[in-house]
Parts: C-alpha cells; structure tokens; sequence
C-alpha cells in the first residue's frame, strides 16, 4: 500500500478499482461512441491507447498522466457527468488541463454525481499504480493505492 499526496481540483472521496493509462487520455477519442450511442459501460473508444481501448471506464478510478487531444473535452466529461457515465474519479500524475478541469467542475456544480479530480500527484504514482488495483480518494487529495 502506498499513499500520494496531489491537489484536489475537484474535492470528493471515493473508492474504486483503478484502470491505468501510461499515455494522455483523448476525452473525445474515449467517450464519444459511448455517449452516442448509449454504452452504459462506456467502454473507451480510442484505438490510439492501448491501455484503455473498449475497457469500461464508468465507475474506475481513472489514472492517467493528462488528457489530450480536442478542444471538446471539457464539454464530453461533463456530459458523460450529466448521462451518469462518468469514472468513480479522475487522477492526473501531472498538472490537469484547463478543459478537462471546467468540465470536471462543472461536472460537479451543475450535476448530482461525485466525481472527485486530483492533479499533481507525481510520475511515481502513475509507476507505482496497476489496473485493477483498489484506489481511495481522500476530500484533501491523499490517494492511497492497494
């Protein structure tokens, strides 16, 4: 068991298996046939990231070095908020980008659904971390993986 401490831009606790990806995260690339075609599992749909592609990310704690890619993002995390489709939460090892940070927050404002965001949580976690393994998130932005 390791602890990590990162800033939480979305304060929230939760606890939830991990699914891990060694590359940025496409937001559009990942959500977009989901969305669109009411994938309740939301399976990722980026054939780009080896990691992720068709794993179910809803209720994971999703951890990943940044996001990347279209300029929509923020826009898709906050649908996938308001559909009930989003990850348990989301872990950056490096600093979140301002796109994804709006629509994780508001994700959080303008819908009923807790999904907490933690940034900076440093490149060991994202060595350390493997898919499957048990993530909590604490309302401070302490990650302890098992």
């Amino acid at each position: 068991m390791r602890t990590f401490q990162g800033r939480a831009v979305v304060p929230g606790t939760c606890t939830a298996e991990a699914l891990v990806s060694r590359e940025g995260f496409n937001t559009l690339a990942s959500y977009q046939m989901a969305l669109m075609f009411g994938d309740k599992k939301v399976k990722c749909g980026d054939q780009n990231n080896p990691d992720l592609y068709k794993k179910p990310m809803v209720g994971k704690a999703l951890c990943l070095p940044m996001t990347i890619g279209s300029t929509t993002g923020g826009m898709v995390l906050y649908a996938a908020c308001a559909m009930g489709r989003q990850p348990a939460c989301m872990l950056f090892s490096k600093h979140i980008d301002s796109l994804a940070a709006s629509g994780a927050i508001l994700g959080d404002v303008w819908t009923d659904v807790s999904m907490p965001v933690v940034d900076q949580l440093g490149d060991e976690f994202l060595q350390y971390v493997q898919t499957g393994m048990t993530i909590t998130v604490a309302e401070d932005g302490t990650v302890t993986v098992e």
